[in-house]
C-alpha cells in the first residue's frame, strides 16, 4: 500500500513518548521429526501439565506468511520503491510499532474500532499504529522540526474484516513518502504524484489511475449542498468508501447512519459521481452552485495549477487509444438554470427539424456540470446553453466542448452557425 502526502507545518504540541522495554522472551518448544509439524508453545502462559486439545497451527486472521520465493519478489519491489524515494532526496525514518492510544485517536476517532489496543503497560494506554503518518507527525512535534522530506517503510495494523481475494489484510506493509512544511502551492504535491508514477511505471503493473483531491473543494461542496459543518468529517468518511461501495450504499449510510437529509445527499451525488482531469476542473469553475464557494474556488485554482506542473513533469492525462463514440450526436442542448425544460424542448425540436443530430438529458432541472461532463464522456462536439439572461436577450450560448470556448449567437442565426461549424469540423 502506497501513501504519499503532505503534512502541514503546524506544531502538534509537546508530545512525550516513552519507549517500553520489550516483553520477556518466552520459551519455545519445537517438535519436528518424521514430517511432524513444529509446534510453538508459549510456556509462560500455560500452567504446569496443562494441555491444549484440538490445537490448530495457523496464522491469525487477516495475516500471512511470506515464503522465501515471495520474499525475493517483495525485496525487489521495496528496493525499487526506496531507490525512488532516495532519488528525490528523502531521508529514512523508523518509529515504534505502537503509539500512545490518545495520540492515534486524535486523528482516527472515526476508526477507533479498527485499532488494535494493547493491555495496560505500566499506566500507558497503547495501540498498534494504524498508519505511518501520525507517528511521523509525532516525531516532528517531539523534535521541533518544521520541515522534513522523509520516507518510511513498515508494517501497520487495522482490525477490519479482511478480504484476502482483494489483497486486504489486517497486517500489511506501507511505503510512505511525506513532505512536511510550508511551501509554495502544489509544487511538493506535483512531486509526490511524479514519484508515484515513477514507482508504478517502474514496476510495470500496466495501466493505472491516480485520483487527486483538495479538501477545500470537498468542504466547499458540502457547504453549498447544505451539509451542517458539524457533519463534514463524518460525511467525508462515508464518501471515502466510494472506491469500495456503490453511491447507492454510500448515500444510504449518509442518510440512515449519519442523519443527513436525503435532498442534501442527492446534491452531493451530483458532484461525487463526476470523474475527469483538467476538463472536470474547468467545468467545476463554471458550476453556478460550486462557484459561489470561495473555499472551493481556491481549491479548484490550485488543482488547475497542479495539472500545469504535472504537464511539465511529463505525467499529464493520457488515454488507452482514441475514444470510440457510440453515438453520432452533434449538439447537446443544456441549461444552467431551473425551469427551462420547455425551452430546451423547443430548441432540440428546431435542431432535429434542421437535420442536426441532437440530444438532451431527460431531467427537469439537470445540473450544468452533469450536462457538460456527459458531453465530454460522449465526445459531443457542440453544446448550446439557454438561461434566463439568454432568453431575455434573444440569444443562445454556443460552446465548443474541445476548446471550451463560448460565443453568443442570435437565436435566429443559431441553426446556420451550427451547420457552419459542423461543416468545418
Amino acid at each position: 500500500m502506497f501513501h504519499l502526502g503532505l503534512v502541514p507545518g503546524r506544531a502538534w504540541g509537546a508530545l512525550l513518548c516513552q519507549l517500553l522495554r520489550p516483553p520477556r522472551t518466552v520459551c519455545v518448544r519445537a517438535v519436528g521429526c518424521h514430517g511432524q509439524v513444529a509446534e510453538a508453545v508459549l510456556t509462560s502462559q500455560l500452567k504446569p501439565h496443562q494441555e491444549k486439545p484440538n490445537f490448530i497451527i495457523k496464522v491469525p486472521k487477516g495475516t500471512r506468511d511470506l515464503s522465501p520465493q515471495q520474499m525475493v519478489v517483495r525485496e525487489k519491489i521495496l528496493d525499487k520503491i526506496i531507490s525512488c524515494f532516495k532519488r528525490h532526496g528523502a531521508k529514512g525514518l523508523d518509529t515504534p510499532a505502537f503509539e500512545l492510544k490518545e495520540m492515534l485517536t486524535e486523528k482516527y476517532e472515526e476508526n477507533l474500532r479498527l485499532m488494535y489496543d494493547l493491555k495496560d503497560q505500566g499506566g500507558e494506554l497503547l495501540s498498534l499504529r494504524y498508519d505511518l503518518t501520525v507517528p511521523f507527525a509525532r516525531y516532528l512535534a517531539m523534535n521541533k522540526l518544521k520541515k522534513m522530506k522523509r520516507y518510511q517503510v513498515g508494517k501497520v495494523w487495522r482490525r477490519e474484516s479482511p478480504t484476502i481475494a482483494q489483497g486486504r489484510y489486517r497486517e500489511f506493509c506501507q511505503c510512505d513518502f511525506d513532505i512536511a512544511g510550508q511551501y509554495d502551492p502544489m509544487i511538493p504535491d506535483a512531486e509526490c504524484l511524479k514519484i508515484m508514477c515513477e514507482i508504478l511505471s517502474g514496476l510495470q503493473l500496466g495501466d493505472f489511475l491516480i485520483k487527486v483531491n483538495d479538501r477545500r473543494i470537498v468542504d466547499g461542496m458540502y457547504a453549498v449542498c447544505g451539509v451542517p459543518e458539524s457533519k463534514f468529517r463524518a460525511i467525508c468518511a462515508s464518501m471515502d468508501k466510494l472506491d469500495k461501495m456503490s453511491w447507492k450504499d454510500v448515500r444510504h449510510e449518509m442518510v440512515v447512519k449519519k442523519g443527513l437529509a436525503p435532498e442534501v445527499a442527492d446534491r452531493i451525488g451530483d458532484y461525487v459521481q463526476c470523474h475527469g482531469g483538467i476538463s472536470l476542473v474547468e467545468q467545476m469553475f463554471q458550476d453556478p452552485r460550486l462557484s459561489q464557494s470561495k473555499l472551493a474556488v481556491e481549491g479548484l485554482a490550485d488543482l488547475k495549477l497542479l495539472f500545469e506542473y504535472l504537464t511539465l513533469f511529463g505525467i499529464a492525462e493520457k488515454t488507452s487509444g482514441e475514444k470510440v463514440r457510440t453515438t453520432e450526436t452533434q449538439v447537446f442542448v443544456a441549461t444552467a438554470q431551473k425551469n427551462f425544460l420547455q425551452e430546451r424542448l423547443k430548441l432540440i425540436a428546431q435542431l432535429w427539424d434542421a437535420g442536426i443530430k441532437a440530444e438532451m438529458l431527460y431531467k427537469n432541472n439537470p445540473k450544468l456540470l452533469t450536462q457538460l461532463h456527459y458531453c465530454e464522456n460522449m465526445g459531443i462536439p457542440l453544446v448550446i446553453i439557454i438561461g434566463e439572461q439568454e432568453q431575455n436577450e434573444g440569444v443562445i450560448k454556443l460552446r465548443s466542448v474541445a476548446s471550451r470556448e463560448e460565443v453568443t449567437v442570435k437565436r435566429e442565426n443559431l441553426i446556420t452557425e451550427i451547420q457552419k461549424r459542423l461543416s468545418e469540423s
